[in-house]
C-alpha cells in the first residue's frame, strides 16, 4: 500500500491502544484510525472468517499438538482465499463497505 491512505479499523482493547502505539501512529500520516463499537462482532469480518473455520476444519479437531491446529486453521484459509467471493462476503455481511478514495486535484 506504499503511498495509499490506509484506514484501520480497531477494538477498545487497551493492548490496541498502549502510549507507544498513540505516539506511532500520530507520526503516520497516512493512517487513519476508526474504532469499532466496544462489542460489536456483528460489525466485525475476521468474526465471520473465524466462524468459517470453526464450522469446517476446526470443528471437532482430534490432533496431538497444537500445530496440528494451526495446520488446519492455515488450510481453512487456504480455502476461504480460493473462493474470490467468499472473504468479500464477510464484509458484506457486515454492512460495511470499502469505498476508494477521492483522488485529489
Amino acid at each position: 500500500y506504499r503511498g495509499e491512505r490506509v484506514v484501520l479499523v480497531r477494538d477498545g482493547l487497551s493492548a490496541h491502544w498502549s502510549r507507544a502505539m498513540r505516539a506511532w501512529v500520530a507520526e503516520q500520516d497516512w493512517l487513519a484510525l476508526e474504532r469499532s463499537p466496544a462489542y460489536a462482532p456483528e460489525l466485525n469480518p475476521v468474526e465471520l472468517l473465524w466462524s468459517s473455520l470453526k464450522k469446517r476444519e476446526l470443528a471437532n479437531p482430534a490432533g496431538d499438538h497444537l500445530a496440528d491446529v494451526a495446520d488446519a486453521t492455515e488450510q481453512g484459509i487456504h480455502r476461504i482465499n480460493q473462493n474470490r467471493q467468499l472473504p468479500w462476503s464477510f464484509l458484506a455481511h457486515t454492512g460495511l463497505t470499502l469505498h476508494p478514495p477521492t483522488p485529489q486535484n
